[in-house]
């Protein structure tokens, strides 16, 4: 936000100049815990200078702890450690250091993966392996000015994210609600499914999300959306009426820090408390949604086993659902995805 700010406010910065400062930043915030260990009283202009001339051999001195050496706080390395073991943890911390790719999906109610990828050819742009519908480039393009953004052919979304959304899998005439619908980037992907027949309902508290959701969603060309507000009449009529449910609930981010490197550096015992109490409140108030046989997708960008594994065990044990199939935990790759986890419950009796 604060970078964004700045950039807001000088916007006579060239597109090389804001490359250059974006990079430090990040860079600088991701290694925060390196920096603070060794240059614990610099001044941030300092800092600067050091990271910039940073000897890689730091990251091998077992007089530094590894946490720092690794660029995250010790928290989220012991959770790590705990959840996927010392080798695992090391690698993720690595992955998690590293630059993001950037990746779009293409919008099949208006075009094909296909013939954006030849459109593009001077970008070198590549098919995702997993999604079906995702467009890798090799390095970053200023993708909200391109036409083909404006004429609503694609949408900017990780790879990670894109294949959690193929598990909407929402067909004609269904009545679906994403409950936690942000600006819509999930419904956004699934819509194309039910080839404008059935009814989408976008729910969020944040009235400014739905908003940028509704702008979206016009601009890809999804008729079949309605957008309903805390207190809306509407979701007292949809109780036990859905056949899907997307929970893509707030979660810690742990597997989308490369966009976010500010975000680890939030973490600790009592946010994640607070988020995972939050995460099955909202369970709870959206499986009053679905019909008997009806399917709850629960999302997180997450990679810590307390929002995830844990909290399935504990949805199984405290509703009268199924696991439709296991589970699906996706971890950040290099110069690939982002961290998601995902699994899709079958409602096989009334709460109300």
């Amino acid at each position: 936000m604060a970078l964004s700010g700045y950039f807001k406010d000088h916007k006579s910065l060239g597109a090389n100049d804001r490359r250059i400062i974006g990079d430090a930043v990040f860079g600088m915030v991701r290694w925060k815990t390196l920096l603070d260990h060794l240059y614990p009283l610099a001044t941030p202009l300092e800092l600067y200078r050091f990271y910039k001339n940073l000897d890689p051999s730091v990251l091998s001195d077992p007089a530094i702890p590894e946490a720092a050496r690794l660029g995250v706080p010790e928290f989220l390395f012991e959770h790590l450690v705990k959840d996927l073991g010392k080798f695992e943890a090391r690698r993720l911390c690595r992955v998690l250091n590293t630059p993001a790719p950037t990746t779009i999906r293409a919008n099949l109610l208006k075009t094909h993966r296909d013939d954006l990828i030849a459109r593009w050819s001077e970008h070198q742009a590549t098919p995702c392996p997993r999604a079906p519908q995702g467009i890798r480039f090799p390095k970053r393009l200023p993708l909200f000015s391109l036409p083909e953004f404006k004429e609503g052919l694609f949408e900017v979304q990780d790879e990670g994210s894109q294949i959690v959304s193929t598990l909407v899998e929402a067909r004609p005439g269904d009545t679906v609600l994403d409950f936690c619908s942000g600006s819509g980037g999930k419904t956004l992907a699934f819509a194309p499914g039910m080839e404008g027949r059935g009814q989408i309902y976008l729910h969020d508290i944040r009235k400014t999300v739905l908003l940028e959701a509704k702008k979206r969603l016009k601009r890809a060309g999804v008729q079949n959306a309605q957008f309903l507000e805390p207190g809306h009449k509407q979701l007292s009529r949809l109780k036990e009426k859905c056949d899907w449910v997307l929970i893509d609930v707030p979660c810690s981010g742990t597997g989308t820090l490369r966009r976010n490197p500010d975000q680890k550096w939030n973490l600790d015992a009592a946010m994640l408390q607070r988020l995972t109490e939050e995460q099955r409140k909202i369970a709870n108030n959206a499986l009053a949604y679905l019909k008997p046989g009806g399917r709850l997708v629960y999302a997180t960008c997450s990679i810590l086993g307390e929002e995830n594994q844990a909290q399935v065990d504990a949805f199984l044990a405290a509703h009268p659902i199924v696991l439709e199939r296991p589970p699906i935990s996706l971890l950040p790759e290099e110069g690939g995805m982002d961290g998601f986890f995902v699994a899709v419950f079958k409602k096989i009796g009334s709460m109300v």
